[in-house]
């Protein structure tokens, strides 16, 4: 392996509350990159304690929920979100999700599940 370079071929994708997430294997307390795949959207409503969330929209559209404002996005956006904001989104999206500093699991809190019929973008509701 590369110091320099991650591929995707060296990764792994896990399915979480309608994302498909595949974190590059950075290994560094200062951050993470992490690529996301979404077809209606991320039916789970969180926030961490310590890291800022950075979106960058790759393709597509969608709307991202922080603390109860919706907020339109459209590719070539870049959504940011300090520690303490409650978040989830919605939307057929390709992002790069920038984590400041690195996720930890033990930072993240579960807010509820995101009921699909909350979002405008899943079909036969």
């Amino acid at each position: 392996m590369n110091k320099f370079k991650f591929s995707f071929k060296d990764t792994k994708t896990k399915h979480k509350y309608g994302v498909d997430i595949t974190l590059y294997g950075l290994n560094k307390p200062e951050a993470n990159i992490v690529y996301e795949e979404v077809q209606e959207g991320h039916f789970e409503e969180f926030l961490s304690t310590k890291s800022t969330y950075m979106w960058f929209i790759i393709e597509g559209k969608g709307a991202f929920v922080i603390n109860d404002e919706k907020i339109s996005v459209n590719a070539k956006d870049i959504i940011a979100v300090p520690p303490n904001n409650r978040i989830h989104y919605f939307g057929k999206m390709k992002m790069i999700l920038f984590t400041v500093p690195a996720y930890n699991e033990k930072n993240e809190r579960h807010i509820r599940n995101i009921k699909k019929e909350e979002s405008p973008y899943v079909k036969n509701k």
